[in-house]
């Protein structure tokens, strides 16, 4: 197994409030969305599309299986899945669960294999497989990938495309996708990426799904040509440019050479 990773007490405290809490105060009617993601001066996740970039520094890397622990489930996109073949686990020491990776993936993009690291992990008892959402029908749904997901303990949910792109690409509703978790009894989930993702989410209508947001900025321009973290423009009732999306409630945390930032967004 991969070497555990230790996150110091003292900066986990620091993130206490941004986290879910073991026990909320009240009855929750839908998961505590945390955003979460590692970019570049110049606001880039990757150096291009596909192309694994790694960003965060080991202070920030154990932040993030730190912060991991703290959730019931990892989201992406399949894209991220597809170019990184990700653990999607926790390795922070002293971790008393694993979270549940879960895969946005309208179009069955992914095609499971026994020897994707996910599955592997999921064998090995150190993650858990994942549950894929697709907007392809259950009868439509390849039967040796449902099996092989099923035997590791993952599975497939089918829900409706509620709008699509300029491409024609399905996608969903973040308010459907997150209540379907939520009745799979994922009380919390941490957002990952990729790019897609992070930018759908920063979409205003989604504002208030999004409970809390913690990003690391590293010190490195990665240059034109990445894939950014960027929501589509908005304007004003005038037609006037206006910002997407503004955080409050904020604060920087340093971890090594990297700089975290946590925050609200703004109402």
């Amino acid at each position: 197994m991969t070497e555990l990773l230790t996150f110091p007490a003292a900066s986990a405290t620091l993130l206490e409030p941004r986290l879910p809490q073991p026990k909320p105060s009240t009855s929750p009617s839908r998961p505590f969305v945390t955003l979460t993601f590692a970019t570049s001066l110049d606001s880039s996740l990757s150096l291009a599309p596909g192309v694994r970039t790694r960003l965060s520094g080991p202070g920030s890397k154990a932040m993030t299986h730190y912060i991991r622990s703290r959730h019931a489930a990892i989201l992406i996109g399949v894209s991220t899945l597809i170019a990184d073949s990700p653990s999607l686990n926790c390795r922070i020491t002293g971790a008393a669960s694993q979270p549940r990776p879960i895969i946005i993936d309208p179009h069955l993009r992914w095609t499971p294999n026994p020897a994707d690291k996910v599955l592997e992990l999921a064998r090995l008892g150190h993650g858990l497989a994942p549950f894929v959402l697709t907007g392809v029908e259950a009868q439509s749904l390849p039967a040796a990938s449902v099996a092989l997901l099923e035997q590791h303990g993952g599975k497939y949910i089918p829900l409706a495309a509620t709008s699509s792109g300029p491409s024609g690409r399905m996608r969903f509703d973040w308010h459907v996708v997150f209540d379907v978790l939520f009745r799979e009894g994922l009380l919390s989930v941490m957002v990952e990426g990729g790019g897609q993702i992070i930018n759908s989410l920063l979409e205003p209508r989604f504002h208030a799904l999004i409970d809390s947001i913690i990003v690391t900025i590293a010190p490195t321009w990665l240059g034109q040509g990445g894939v950014v973290v960027s929501p589509s423009g908005i304007r004003d009732s005038a037609g006037i440019p206006i910002p997407a999306a503004r955080l409050s409630d904020v604060s920087w945390h340093p971890f090594g050479e990297d700089v975290v930032l946590c925050g609200k967004l703004h109402p």
